[in-house]
């Protein structure tokens, strides 16, 4: 439909998200969207089966703007569900697989969701919340398994019409997906993007990433994250190319998928580079098919850029972007000029600048805020106006990440602003330490929190994991800090842990870190 350096914007083209699927099966109805386990389901099929759960849905009493749940694996049935949810003219509400059944629980109530579609097998994981999924209207169970009162995908696309009839819909206003971010700072708050918020995303993305119709997009990162959503479902089916849906990651299973389905490119988070550069040089990988890589998610550590580059020849290109933008802001220029622990330049139609804490701007090479303005950026947070009216500074979103900006263009990220310790009065940027200690030979992974202290208020404690069959003391890795970080700079702790806790889309999760550290010290 578009590729790179298209000149006619994607909203244009396409009236909703709904259509997009539509637009591009008609192009190609025999060519492989999705593939799954060995199977292929092409673009026809999967448009048809989308078709006919927007009916199913219909019957089931949604009605255009009603929030519909979607939890689901990786999986054609994934993506089938999320746009047969779209064509119903209803909201997509994507689910972490991983979350407890109270926090499920919770984003069904705050969403008010009006329909459920689940993969069977994660029955187990509403067993909390039994009573409140009953009382969903609409519920559609995928695959094994059984949700009381559920009705069955197999019997919603053996019985009901593949109507094609979308709804009309206002671009700009109507919300296509509410998707709740990670709660970092507190209870979770949906975001609301709307069908022309993630559109101009793709059409941001389409006018930098050279993605094509013959690409082949290996998608291990979650669908229901803002990422994995924007960058391997939605923009992949613009331009017309093939999806290998991966439901977890392992290096193993990866590595076998790349190299049975000849992919193209690969997108993932930082933890999964390290863990693929990590894969013992006596074991076969080829993954020489790939043509680029692209990072985002959290910091890429350069260690772990060179290690896999050096050992599968294929380059990764860093970017960025909160899920509040839909998600991708800025991306290293691919196959141009890489600036090494650079999110990159913004993105065509993304604006970017960094700013003081009253939203003054700041001159370039300067610290502060990185704010982001632009049709990507969302409609606000569901129920929660004063937490909206926070988040900006008139038009411009508020990201919370610590910055600058060099004379190219190029933005760097310092931190997250409320991760920063303060010691004596002075700031230390946890990343800034991370990124030495990741240059360690014996250092696998880390994370830096602070540590209460009586006189210096915080002090930085690092949480590491070593590589496999390493061994290091806790003297030698503070000889390391003293040789390249600044006297405040240097943990007054070091904790050695097999391995670090993950959030469900594979980051590091601090504030686990940071909340056992708080409550060791009764805070």
């Amino acid at each position: 439909m578009l590729g790179t350096g298209q000149k006619e914007h994607l909203y244009d083209l396409v009236p909703t998200l709904g259509h997009l699927l539509s637009a591009s099966a008609r192009a190609r109805p025999h060519k492989p969207l999705v593939l799954f386990g060995r199977q292929a389901f092409s673009y026809g099929l999967v448009e048809e089966m989308a078709c006919r759960i927007a009916s199913g849905l219909r019957k089931g009493g949604i009605c255009p703007g009603d929030r519909v749940g979607l939890f689901c694996i990786n999986s054609h049935w994934f993506v089938a569900a999320y746009f047969g949810i779209l064509k119903a003219g209803a909201c997509a509400v994507p689910i972490h697989l991983l979350l407890s059944a109270e926090e499920i629980g919770f984003i069904l109530k705050d969403a008010g969701c009006r329909g459920l579609v689940t993969y069977g097998a994660l029955e187990g994981c509403l067993d909390g919340i039994s009573s409140l999924v009953s009382s969903i209207p609409c519920r559609i169970v995928v695959g094994e398994g059984k949700i009381p009162g559920a009705r069955s995908l197999d019997d919603v696309i053996a019985h009901e019409a593949p109507d094609p009839g979308i709804p009309a819909l206002n671009q700009k206003e109507d919300v296509a997906v509410i998707l709740y971010t990670s709660g970092t700072t507190g209870v979770p708050k949906g975001a609301m993007l709307t069908h022309r918020n993630l559109l101009a995303n793709v059409d941001s993305i389409l006018a930098t990433v050279p993605f094509v119709e013959t690409d082949i997009i290996l998608t291990v990162l979650p669908m229901f994250h803002a990422f994995a959503a924007t960058a391997c479902i939605l923009t992949p089916i613009a331009v017309g190319a093939t999806i290998v849906a991966v439901p977890k990651f392992t290096a193993e299973e990866v590595i076998a998928e790349i190299e049975r389905n000849s992919a193209t490119v690969f997108l993932g988070v930082p933890s999964m580079f390290a863990v693929l550069a990590s894969v013992p040089e006596d074991r076969r990988a080829n993954l020489s098919s790939l043509r680029f890589c692209v990072s985002g998610g959290a910091a890429l550590p350069a260690e772990v850029m060179e290690r896999f580059e050096k050992r599968f020849g294929v380059l990764i290109y860093e970017g960025d972007g909160p899920t509040e933008c839909s998600p991708v802001t800025s991306v290293n220029p691919i196959g141009g000029r890489r600036k090494v622990c650079s999110i990159g330049l913004p993105l065509p139609g993304v604006r970017m600048r960094i700013v003081d804490d009253r939203g003054q701007t700041l001159p370039t090479g300067s610290i502060g805020e990185i704010v982001v303005a632009g049709e990507n950026v969302m409609k606000g947070y569901l129920n929660r106006p004063e937490e909206t009216k926070e988040a900006f500074f008139g038009e411009w979103f508020r990201t919370g990440d610590l910055g600058y900006v060099d004379e190219d263009g190029y933005f760097f990220i310092v931190d997250r602003k409320k991760d920063m310790i303060i010691v004596n009065g002075m700031n230390v940027y946890p990343r800034m330490v991370e990124e030495v200690l990741c240059r360690h030979p014996a250092v696998a992974e880390v994370a830096v929190v602070p540590e209460p202290h009586k006189l210096h208020g915080e002090v930085p404690r690092a949480v590491i994991a070593l590589k496999e069959g390493c061994s290091v003391g806790k003297a030698e890795i503070l000889a390391f800090c003293r040789q390249h970080l600044g006297r405040h700079e240097v943990p007054r702790v070091i904790e050695f842990v097999p391995s670090l806790p993950k959030t469900p889309t594979g980051k590091i999760n601090k504030r686990a870190i940071a909340r056992k550290v708080s409550q060791a010290y009764g805070q």
